[in-house]
This record gives structure tokens, C-alpha cells and sequence, in this order.
């Protein structure tokens, strides 16, 4: 008899690619290989890179459906449907939406991600329902996946969260196949890496004002951006203002794309201020590339010795950290080394066993 999980359709409907959609079609993915477990998915129509093998009801629609808040309540609707069935032992939703707390009468998983707006609420719009309607999940929750020490220790310093229902389950990655890698073109022979969203406490601004002092001094020195969008109006005046604009490039890329930047970057930069996991550590270790990131609690719990740490809100620190790695090329060795046997520590079939294993005694 085998245990079935329901998924919801959240972050299929709003991620074309994304962190949180990825991880949830690796669950997915893993309960098709045993017998153990099955699923359904409460997705009519999406759009997500990660799921485009599901037989999707409504795919075949097409552009009918290509207005993102027509499938979202499409997809909400047959969730609601799948919820009232109650065909399933066990409801994993992919994101906060509070629509399913009083129509699921299964145990629940929520999967927190990170507390950052509950850390850093000042870089937050006011009226953002996120914080309000993440608590009602957790309030919900049978068990609550924290992704790391960090992110639990949070839970319980901004919620009233019994401790005894929370899990700790890293985030993995594929540790034993090979780096697949399709080529970029155009790209500058030196670069900084900065990858993903660049709002707010990501920090870049910081990250462009220290690119800013070390162009004056290495010219040939580049920064290459993916992921977060294109380039915005207010990113653009930024560069403009520092007289960057020709030193800074925007690519969208695949995810073998995305390793092959990886793989020719001089180094990947990652300033932001708060994370709960921060899964481009993984990427870049398997890619071979050396990490500069900032010294907040998660990057040290998951970077270990395999990072070179900044301190976060000093822009010198940075360009310093930075400069190091300029002349320090046995450095640079040492922290892809490092980063090698570091990525052992998370292999992605001890992170989807982990999770099973909830549902299992859930269920």
C-alpha cells in the first residue's frame, strides 16, 4: 500500500525556473522511481521547466492559458477539488497560499524556506501578505521542513513553533554525475558572477559599489549577472551613475548554461544578507568555482571552510576579499578544494530520503 502525496499547484504556476519548484519536482521525481510512494499534483496548466514531462490536464490549451492570473486560479480551483476528494495520506503545498487551511483535513508538511521577511521586514512592502500567510501555514502544519540550522533556529526565535515539529532537511544536489555544460557566448575573458534577484537584501548595491573601486584598478576585470530578471530602469541609472554600463552584462541562461558560468567565472559573489539555504553554494562547489560570500549565519552553516566570507555590510571587505583571490591564485585552489569535499555533505538522495521518510510517519 503505498503513501500518496498531494502537491499543490503554487510554485508550478508562478516559477518558470526557481529554487522552490526545482525542489519539489526532485521530490516528485524521486517518488516515481519507488513503489513506495505516489503523488498527485494539483497542476491544470503551467509553464514550469521542471514539470514539463507531467501530463498536465490543460497543457494542451497552450496560449489559452498564458495569462499568469487566469492559470493561477485555474490551478487553485483544482487543488481545491483534489483537497475536498481527500484522495491522498499526506498535503506538501509549495508556497504559503492560505487557500487549503480549512479544506484539508490530511496531515500537512510545510517546507520553510527561509525567515527573511520576518528578519529583515524593513526591506519589505507593508501591506505583503507573505509573513501573515506563511504563519497560518506553520500554525497548520503537522511538521515543518526547516532546510537548515539556520532557518530553525529562526522559526523559533519568530514563531511560536513546537519545536518537536520541525525537521531539519538540507537541500541536496546530484554529487555523483557529471557537470553538464553548454557554452555562453561573448563572455568576458575575467568575471564576477552574480546570480539571481538583485532587490533589496540581496545586496547588490554594495556588490556594485565595490565592483565599481576594483575596475579602477583591474580595467579588465568584468561582471556577468543571470537570473533576477534583465536589467531594470533603476539597476541601469546605478550602472550609468558609476559609468559601468559597458563592464556589466545580463545573460539569461539554461541551467547547463548557468553551470558553464559557473565553471569560467573567476569567482562567484554572493553578498546577500539573508538566506535560508542558499543552494548557488551547491551549484559553484560542483562547478568548480570559488565563493566569495558574506558572513551571515546560513553561508557559514552551509559553506563551511569551502567559502571566503566578507563581512556583509562593508564594501571594502569586499574589494579586499576580492583582491586576495586577484593574487592569490593557490587560494582560489584551496577554496575549490575545499568545495569539492564540501559538496559530498549534500547529496540530493539523503535529502529526498529524509523527506520521504516524514511523509512516511505522517501517513
Amino acid at each position: 500500500m503505498s503513501i500518496k502525496v498531494l502537491f499543490d499547484h503554487q510554485k508550478f504556476t508562478t516559477q518558470r525556473y526557481g529554487g522552490i519548484s526545482r525542489y519539489f519536482a526532485n521530490i516528485i521525481n524521486s517518488i516515481k522511481k519507488t513503489s513506495d510512494y505516489g503523488y498527485d499534483l494539483g497542476v491544470l496548466t503551467s509553464n514550469c521547466h521542471y514539470i514539463q514531462q507531467e501530463k498536465l490536464p490543460l497543457n494542451f490549451l497552450g496560449p489559452k492559458v498564458s495569462n499568469p492570473s487566469v492559470a493561477y486560479k485555474l490551478n487553485k480551483f483544482y487543488c481545491e477539488q483534489l483537497l475536498k476528494k481527500s484522495n491522498f495520506d499526506v498535503f506538501h503545498p509549495t508556497y504559503y497560499d492560505k487557500y487549503f487551511i480549512d479544506k484539508v483535513k490530511k496531515p500537512v508538511v510545510v517546507t520553510v524556506h527561509d525567515m527573511t521577511h520576518e528578519r529583515l521586514p524593513e526591506y519589505f512592502w507593508a501591506q505583503d501578505p507573505l509573513t501573515h500567510e506563511k504563519r497560518l501555514n506553520i500554525e497548520r502544519a503537522d511538521k515543518i521542513i526547516a532546510i537548515s540550522e539556520t532557518t530553525k533556529d529562526d522559526l523559533l526565535k519568530f514563531s511560536n513553533v513546537d519545536p518537536s515539529k520541525i525537521s531539519i532537511v538540507y537541500h541536496g544536489i546530484e554529487t555523483t554525475t557529471p557537470l553538464l555544460t553548454t557554452p555562453v557566448n561573448n563572455l568576458p575573458e575575467q568575471y564576477l558572477l552574480f546570480v539571481g534577484d538583485r532587490g533589496g537584501y540581496k545586496n547588490f548595491y554594495l556588490f556594485i559599489e565595490a565592483f565599481k573601486i576594483l575596475s579602477q584598478k583591474y580595467p579588465d576585470l568584468k561582471v556577468v549577472l543571470t537570473g533576477g530578471g534583465a536589467i531594470g530602469i533603476a539597476d541601469a541609472e546605478l550602472l550609468h551613475r558609476n559609468n559601468l554600463q559597458s563592464k556589466v552584462q545580463h545573460v539569461n541562461v539554461s541551467d547547463e548554461q548557468l553551470n558553464y558560468l559557473y565553471k569560467n567565472a573567476f569567482v562567484f559573489v554572493y553578498p546577500s544578507l539573508c538566506e535560508g539555504f542558499g543552494l548557488p553554494l551547491l551549484e559553484a562547489f560542483k562547478a568548480e568555482c570559488p565563493i566569495i560570500a558574506s558572513d551571515i549565519d546560513c553561508f557559514k552553516e552551509i559553506g563551511g571552510d569551502a567559502v571566503l566570507l566578507f563581512k556583509a555590510l562593508e564594501t571594502e571587505d569586499l574589494v579586499a576579499k576580492v583582491e586576495m583571490l586577484l593574487h592569490d591564485s593557490s587560494l582560489r585552489s584551496q577554496l575549490v578544494q575545499n568545495g569539492l569535499k564540501r559538496l559530498m555533505d549534500f547529496p540530493i538522495e539523503k535529502s529526498i530520503n529524509e523527506t520521504l521518510e516524514i511523509y512516511k510517519a505522517l501517513a
